[in-house]
């Protein structure tokens, strides 16, 4: 049986109100399963790109998620398919509770009591948060709080995470934790950020996005190992950071880790 990619789009082009140009005709297909970063420079059109994904906003082209077009009549199963996580928990958490937070998407699509306890506490236990549901979210470490605004979508049993700069603003600790806990995550995955270790840690493939286009889609290593290529679109690595084949993390025990 012929699977359906998770993500299709085909020459999608948005332009803000005032006319400045953020999309200029993306192609990008994403399969099932797979987890792909999305870096470039500011101003490349990234955090546009994300917000078409749910129907936020829509633009000239085609949004498919799993065959099913981003139109309004499809909105309300797209936005449980396609969990987005935020750049700022604030903007996803606002509940006086941790667990509040987290039942929010499940009570929205109805779910009974007990079956929103139950998603919230798996949510939470995918999040390593068990435990934390009475919590007020704004007395948590920011860490956490980014791991609430996670669980916050798990709990609807996306079939995409899509996150926009997962590891702005993390201490090292934080963002470590944060790179674990993704690389285990059994689902499609969709990462924008500025962070290029941050995407070699957890993505096997990576799409550069420059003036609203895709400049370069390509394995990780490949690309990452094109000094060249990351320059001409004003991306480069840390100092000492070098793509090691060796280092990238095994994903399934599979392989000489």
């Amino acid at each position: 049986m012929h699977h359906r990619p998770a993500l299709e789009i085909k020459g999608l082009t948005f332009a803000y109100p005032d006319g400045t140009p953020a999309l200029n005709g993306v192609d990008l297909t994403v399969e099932e399963g797979e987890s792909v970063g999305i870096v470039g420079p500011n101003g490349a059109g990234k955090s546009t790109l994300l917000l078409h994904l749910n129907g936020i906003l829509r633009g000239q082209g085609e949004v498919k998620v799993f065959g099913l077009p981003v139109t309004r009549e499809n909105l309300k199963e797209i936005r449980r398919r396609v969990g987005l996580v935020f750049q700022d928990p604030d903007d996803q958490l606002f509940s006086p509770t941790v667990f509040d937070d987290v039942a929010f998407g499940p009570v929205n699509m109805g779910l009974s009591p007990e079956e929103v306890r139950r998603e919230v506490g798996r949510a939470l236990g995918m999040v390593g948060l068990k435990g934390l549901e009475k919590r007020a979210a704004h007395h948590l470490s920011f860490g956490q709080q980014k791991r609430v605004s996670i669980a916050t979508v798990l709990s609807m049993r996306p079939d995409i995470l899509v996150l926009d700069e997962p590891s702005s603003n993390l201490d090292p600790r934080a963002r470590r934790e944060l790179a674990e806990l993704l690389q285990g995550l059994r689902v499609t995955k969709v990462v924008v950020t500025h962070d290029l270790p941050f995407v070699f840690e957890i993505c096997e493939r990576v799409v550069i996005l420059d003036e609203g286009r895709v400049a370069a889609d390509g394995d990780v290593f490949t690309l990452f190992s094109d000094e060249e290529l990351l320059a001409r679109h004003g991306l480069e690595l840390p100092y000492g950071f070098y793509p090691d084949r060796r280092l990238k993390p095994q994903r399934d025990g599979s392989g000489a880790g």
